[in-house]
């Protein structure tokens, strides 16, 4: 085993570390040159960027934003100020990361890299919690957009009994397992074809949102936002913890390693390039909403963007044009962000800690079609027996999780290998990214305790998992331990 491979003799079992030389090895090099594993490098910066954008600019602002106002009131505008902050300390962490360890398995396989093999689990395992949840979430989102433009459009809606989950009115969700199928098959035909498709939809969506905004700026009532914060700070801080699920995603970009072709430069800048773009977009629309209609009357509106338009132009005209941009935007974060649990999962196996059915990738389109049939149904039925508001909250707790992990992982590599090219490196360390965890365990604090017990559960579950699976297949552990033994 090469000088670079060797393991350190105090980190053993579960806190076994693998080099950042053999991930790279063993996902091709990094993109700089060396042996390819499967999958094919067809991603520009501009194709990173719309996935980055696809996988963060959806539900978050078309439903939650009506779910996050009665919290915070107009101040809901501080709150995703917030969170683009607490996000913005993790993507700059991610930054570093993504441009040094460009491969598929993200934030995975950066706690593989810097924290040891079991936590890199626990990461993985909260990236399931963060993809598959948030994937599901947002498929509910779009069952309610699908709704709305029906009863604009037609004077229609589906019944309650296939349009809402159990403990919303309805049964099984057939809108959100139909976007989860659609997704499904369009990534079974490759990435390339993903990546044109959803910087279309992309396109789409931004082109929607200024249609919004240029319509409910135009019944802007400055008193709708006085008393700006009415339920004080700990409003805002609730508000913020429930909109934080409105930039998961910004990662998304980051699972892409493997298929960038320029991963070390452009991982980075498509990571911030895409929150960038993201948080104004939040808060023009936000800014838009909150002056067009009094906070109260958010509460209990689901489609609150199509709400506000119709009740701005008195007609339906507009409200069938904004939903049907809604679908098609919600539809690409469905896409993004299952591509992205993909390639995790693609990781995970590649390292032995999942079955390798989630490895092997179609030699006809170079994706992981076996992976991407497990995934979508997982999601699908997710999707159509959870409720929204159950979801995102979940999603939240694992998200923040995984990010302080990822600002963990730059302080120790940085340390232990600071002669790795980074393409790009995170301001003013290490402050950045000791706020980035701060900032993101400021934020579970606020979580509610339904949602800590389902994160505790859940995490028990996934040790469990991986004592029972993980640690006795996992490959690195294997290869360690035999040149440890020698011949």
């Amino acid at each position: 085993m090469p000088a670079s491979h060797a393991v350190p003799r105090s980190r053993s079992g579960v806190l076994r570390t693998k080099p950042v030389d053999a991930i790279l090895e063993e996902s091709g090099g990094g993109g700089e040159g060396g042996e390819e594993t499967g999958l094919r490098r067809s991603m520009g910066l501009l194709e990173l960027t719309f996935f980055s954008v696809g996988a963060t600019l959806g539900t978050g602002i078309f439903v939650i934003l009506g779910e996050a106002v009665p919290k915070a009131g107009p101040a809901v505008v501080i709150s995703f100020l917030l969170a683009a902050v607490t996000a913005l300390f993790s993507a700059l962490s991610y930054a570093e990361l993504a441009g040094t360890i460009p491969v598929s398995g993200s934030s995975y396989s950066y706690a593989y890299a810097t924290l040891g093999e079991g936590i890199a689990w626990v990461c993985g395992w909260c990236l399931l919690l963060e993809y598959g949840v948030s994937i599901s979430a947002v498929a509910v989102g779009w069952g309610q957009y699908v709704n709305e433009l029906l009863d604009s459009a037609f004077g229609v809606s589906l019944p309650d009994a296939i349009s809402q989950p159990p403990g919303d009115g309805g049964t099984f969700n057939v809108p959100a397992v139909i976007v989860v199928l659609l997704a499904v098959i369009l990534l079974m035909r490759g990435v390339s074809e993903s990546a044109v498709a959803n910087t279309i939809m992309v396109f789409i969506k931004l082109i929607t949102l200024a249609f919004f905004c240029a319509i409910a700026f135009t019944a802007f009532e400055a008193g709708n936002l006085t008393p700006f914060a009415p339920l004080g700070v700990a409003g805002i801080s609730a508000g913020a913890s429930q909109v934080f699920f409105s930039y998961i995603g910004f990662d998304a970009a980051s699972t892409a390693g493997e298929e960038a072709k320029n991963p070390r430069r452009d991982l980075p800048l498509a990571i911030l390039i895409s929150l960038a773009i993201v948080t104004v977009v939040y808060v023009a629309v936000a800014l838009a909403a909150l002056g067009a209609l009094p906070w109260q009357e958010f509460e209990g509106s689901e489609a609150t963007l199509a709400k506000i338009v119709t009740d701005v132009t008195g007609s339906s005209w507009a409200s069938t044009i904004l939903s049907a941009g809604a679908i098609i935007s919600i539809a690409s974060v469905v896409l993004t962000v299952l591509y992205g649990q993909t390639r995790i999962l693609f990781a995970m196996s590649r390292d032995g800690l999942i079955p390798p059915i989630f490895a092997k990738v179609n030699r006809r389109t170079q994706s992981p079609v076996a992976n991407t049939l497990i995934t979508g149904a997982w999601v699908a039925v997710l999707a159509a027996l959870v409720p929204l508001g159950r979801l995102t909250e979940a999603t939240s707790i694992g998200t923040l999780f995984a990010f302080a992990l990822v600002n963990i992982g730059v302080i120790v590599l940085r340390r232990t290998r600071p002669d790795l090219p980074r393409g790009f490196s995170t301001p003013f360390f290490p402050i950045t990214p000791i706020l980035g965890v701060g900032f993101c365990i400021y934020l579970m604090a606020r979580l509610s305790g339904t949602t800590w017990r389902v994160f505790l559960v859940w995490m028990a579950a996934g040790v469990a998992i991986y004592f029972l699976y993980g640690y006795r297949h996992s490959r690195w552990r294997a290869r360690s331990a035999d040149a440890e033994v020698g011949p």
